[in-house]
């Protein structure tokens, strides 16, 4: 880890160089062209700290100082769009023209958003658009709802978004997936700022692993208009953003949480800090994050439900304005992770009864080049991003523990380039057209050395993706579509997209979405990790006529807004629709001939996915502030699907909730302190009990029973946060928080016990009731 931090401290050093030396962009002539002004809140014409001010279609911007006001000097000549925008604000532009030796004052008043449709996102056309006139829907999670809902990572934020859920599948790891319209984890994308670097090996422990202090906002997009993302974004795209320097600030953070109201404590710290020269030409965000959980032992067997986890993270984003219309934006992080669960946790994993542990060292980055031409009708991206994940395990003991030791490695890399060309009229509207090229490549290397079981998997993707967006303030018609040459596919892969938008009014937007899209054959899959750990090695072969998993994925939508007085209201319904078919299936297991079991990939039927999404917002001033979403669905497959030999099959697809949702509440009675309250909600489902053998009976904690399906009970987690904030000095803030999480222990209450226990039959929320404090200093 001190390599990592000498990296920083030296990026730092630079950084400070470059605020000495270069105090003006170097393309700019002494100009006193000039914009001062000073930015306010509508109501309360309060100063306004920290707002972006931007010229747009260039690089130059600022933000505005702790009194409100900023200065943008020595600007270059012509007409231009200034914009000012903030999280929880509505964006306002204006033309300015600006004038050799002139200096224009132009003040503004802003609006508060509290139900951001004015927001920024990306993830709708790979370009940056407002949510309000965005071709597909896209719902955001910023940095606040990860504070209001007291969740330090990537996993626990991500329950409260509509349509999506994260559920823990194991209890010696404490492995998550994210499902998206009811769709196992790996029929979802998960980007890094819009790109795909999570591999079929980091998705399954990556979210977890990612700190909420590295970013800037999730932009979670459903179903139909994600294929435009390629492979495996068939029920949907998380794409995480990460933060970007804004100004010179710094931030220090402590969590300690009593998990189970017991002596098991997860303590989490995070460290970040922004450095921005004085013209913005160049800015660099630090981040770092320090997590401690202790094992939990739930039912006291010995054997904990939540595994040891020891994380560490730092990182940065840099950028560098390389002239008035061109930037160069770098991203580095490194993740150290050891993940022990089982039990005899102090003791050498081949000396226990169980044990999984886990030794993740993950180094991840992205270099981006970004050109705009100076009349804002040209746009041009060349990126290039990688992860390199080098894992130690072992999954065992089985019958001889010294053979459960493995070796994993996974490097994913990918390049390309984008361009937008704006057209003031195309055919009958003005409209964007997109293009791109990319490459994506990925090497995995499975050993476990001791069973004689390896897996060595290389994926190459050749891609390209065309689209044109026609829009206007009522209409957005959007065409487009992706080619995908893979290499364990034989054909082009084709993944079509259109979309509509209609906005009747401002306030109200209509959309229709089409896409399709695919999931490419693997034979890695980290699930099986479960029976490995049982003393049964498992592995995967793929059938020799195996084809790709296509999606053929319809939605529809109604957003809108409306402004009461003091009041702002949104609701949002959305239907969906996703058509699987050549679904892969594990066909049963056989013997090899040396005790390695092989589980045949092939395709079977069809499955079935559809349902209903419902969100509303309300906020009254910034006093109170409520938000809910919940998701009715049916997951089938078309014929009755086999999964064990002695239970019956079942056409209900597994862990697909008919009903799920989620709500936050925050309010502020006066202006230090908040309180909140988050809550997720989870319907029954079917969930798989596998058998337990006369032998493993006689052996373990469990009586013998046969393989089921369990309908699960439901649940509700309802957690609470009281914030009080204390200004300290001018520019340095105090905050201490204290709440519960999970207050009517809403928990699973029949967990498998001993050491043969199924670890994979475990369901419901992902925390018993916990207790918890933190404080947090920033300037």
């Amino acid at each position: 880890m001190k390599r990592y931090l000498l990296v920083l401290v030296s990026l730092c050093c630079a950084l400070l160089a470059t605020k000495a030396t270069t105090p003006e962009y170097p393309v700019l002539k002494k100009s006193d062209a000039n914009i001062i002004g000073h930015v306010l809140d509508k109501k309360t014409k309060e100063h306004l700290s920290y707002i972006t001010v931007a010229i747009k279609g260039t690089t130059i911007g600022t933000v505005t100082d702790n009194t409100g006001h900023y200065f943008l000097k020595n600007l270059p000549e012509g007409t231009f769009q200034l914009e000012v925008s903030s999280i929880g604000y509505k964006t306002v532009t204006r033309s300015v023209t600006l004038k050799k030796g002139h200096t224009l004052e132009e003040d503004f008043e802003i609006e508060e958003d509290a139900v951001a449709l004015d927001g920024v996102v990306v993830s709708a056309n790979r370009s940056e658009t407002t949510r309000r006139l965005a071709p597909t829907l896209v719902n955001v999670m910023d940095i606040k709802m990860f504070e209001t809902t007291n969740s330090s990572t990537l996993s626990q934020g991500l329950n409260f978004q509509p349509g999506v859920r994260v559920e823990t599948n194991c209890q010696n790891c404490g492995f998550q997936q994210v499902r998206i319209n009811g769709l196992d984890g790996p029929y979802t994308q998960i980007l890094i700022d819009s790109r795909p670097v999570f591999s079929a090996l980091s998705g399954v422990y990556g979210l977890e692993q990612i700190p909420a202090s590295m970013i800037e906002r999730v932009e979670v997009m459903r179903g139909g208009g994600s294929a435009l993302f390629g492979s495996s974004a068939i029920a949907g795209t998380i794409n995480i953003i990460t933060k970007e320097p804004l100004r010179n600030s710094g931030q220090l953070a402590h969590t300690i949480t009593s998990v189970g109201g017991s002596n098991s404590f997860d303590n989490n710290t995070s460290l970040n800090a922004s450095l921005v020269t004085d013209d913005h030409r160049a800015g660099l965000y630090i981040f770092g994050q320090n997590r401690h959980r202790s094992g939990y032992d739930h039912d006291g067997d010995g054997f904990t439900e939540l595994p040891e986890l020891k994380n560490q993270t730092i990182g940065f984003r840099s950028y560098l304005k390389t002239s008035i219309y061109s930037k160069l934006t770098f991203e580095y992080h490194h993740m150290q992770e050891y993940r022990r669960g089982g039990d005899m946790l102090d003791k050498p994993p081949h000396e226990a009864h169980i044990a999984e542990q886990l030794e993740h060292s993950i180094d991840g980055g992205s270099l981006k080049f970004d050109y705009f031409s100076p009349d804002e009708k040209n746009r041009l991206s060349i990126f290039a991003s990688a992860a390199n994940t080098d894992r130690d395990s072992y999954y065992g003991p089985g019958n001889d523990p010294l053979k459960a030791y493995g070796k994993t490695t996974d490097l994913t890399a990918m390049g390309g380039a984008q361009y937008v060309h704006v057209f003031d009229k195309l055919l009958f509207m003005p409209s964007d057209l997109t293009a791109g090229l990319e490459y994506n490549r990925d090497r995995l290397k499975d050993n476990m050395w001791g069973y004689n079981r390896s897996t060595d998997q290389t994926v190459n993707i050749y891609s390209g993706f065309l689209q044109n967006e026609w829009k206007n303030a009522h209409w957005g018609i959007l065409i487009g579509g992706r080619l995908d040459k893979h290499n364990m596919v034989d054909n082009v892969i084709i993944s079509p997209r259109a979309n509509i938008r209609f906005n009747p009014t401002e306030d109200i937007n209509l959309r229709l979405s089409y896409s399709s899209g695919f999931r490419a054959p693997q034979a890695f899959d980290e699930d099986m990790h479960i029976e490995n750990v049982g003393g049964t090695v498992a592995m995967i072969e793929r059938a020799k006529d195996l084809k790709e998993e296509k999606s053929q994925s319809f939605s529809a939508s109604a957003d809108m807004y409306h402004r009461f007085g003091a009041f702002q209201t949104n609701f949002l319904v959305e239907g969906f629709y996703t058509r699987l078919t050549d679904v892969f299936v594990l066909g049963e297991p056989y013997d090899r001939g040396d005790g390695v079991l092989i589980k045949t990939r092939s395709n079977g039927a069809g499955a079935k996915v559809m349902g209903l999404t419902l969100e509303g917002k309300l906020a009254y001033l910034s006093l109170l502030q409520l938000q809910a979403g919940a998701t009715l669905q049916r997951s089938r497959y078309d014929e009755a699907h086999k999964w064990h030999d002695d239970a019956p099959a079942e056409k209900k697809i597994f862990r697909t909730p008919d009903v799920y949702g989620y709500f936050t509440a925050t309010y502020t009675p006066i202006k230090p302190l908040s309180i909140a309250l988050s809550g997720t909600y989870t319907g029954r489902m079917l969930v798989q009990q596998m058998d337990i053998t006369a032998e493993n009976a006689l052996l373990g904690d469990m009586p013998e029973r046969k393989a089921t399906a369990i309908k699960t009970p439901d649940f509700f987690d309802l957690g609470v946060k009281l914030t009080y904030d204390f200004k300290l000095y001018n520019a340095v803030d105090l905050q201490v928080n204290a709440g519960v999480q999970n207050i009517f222990q809403a928990y699973q209450k029949d967990f498998d016990r001993g050491a043969n226990r199924d670890s994979g039959y475990i369901y419901g929320p992902a925390l018993p009731r916990s207790y918890f404090a933190g404080v947090k200093i920033s300037y």
